[in-house]
């Protein structure tokens, strides 16, 4: 019985990573002309993966003591609340949002996060692991022509 429910929960998340990927093929393709968009997608799809492996329900502690939530990681001193200690809450939304399979809070605060002065570099992961490196390798299935 055990084997079966944590194979049904595997199977769960495989099947929710085909739909992600789906998703962001049928979004690049709508985005085709307009390379800039795409690389967008790209440099989120590879934060995504960096930061969480895509484990919409990642939380991890810092040295500092703060905490990252969700499929981008991102931080409860800074961007959410997470009534652990001052937050300056800066994405006005509860850390428990961003581990919300929806994916919309994690989304609309990671277009903030990257709006700001520093863009991606707020994430030391997308710094070491997708900054100038080629992301071609995410558009790999996705039929775009």
């Amino acid at each position: 019985m055990f084997i079966l429910i944590a194979s049904s929960k595997y199977c769960l998340v495989i099947l929710h990573c085909i739909c992600f990927v789906f998703s962001f093929c049928a979004t690049n393709k709508q985005s085709v002309g307009r390379p800039y968009k795409i690389m967008d997608n790209i440099s989120r799809l590879c934060l995504a993966f960096v930061e969480s492996k895509f484990n919409i329900s990642k939380i991890n502690e810092n040295a500092d003591g703060s905490f990252d939530y969700g499929l981008f990681q991102i931080n409860g001193h800074y961007w959410c609340n997470d009534y652990k200690s001052h937050s300056e809450n800066l994405c006005q939304v509860d850390c428990q949002d961003l581990l919300n399979p929806n994916l919309l809070a994690g989304i609309h605060c990671a277009k903030r996060i990257v709006s700001g002065a520093r863009g991606m570099n707020n994430w030391v992961e997308w710094r070491l692991h997708c900054s100038g490196r080629p992301l071609s390798y995410w558009l790999t299935g996705c039929r775009l022509g």
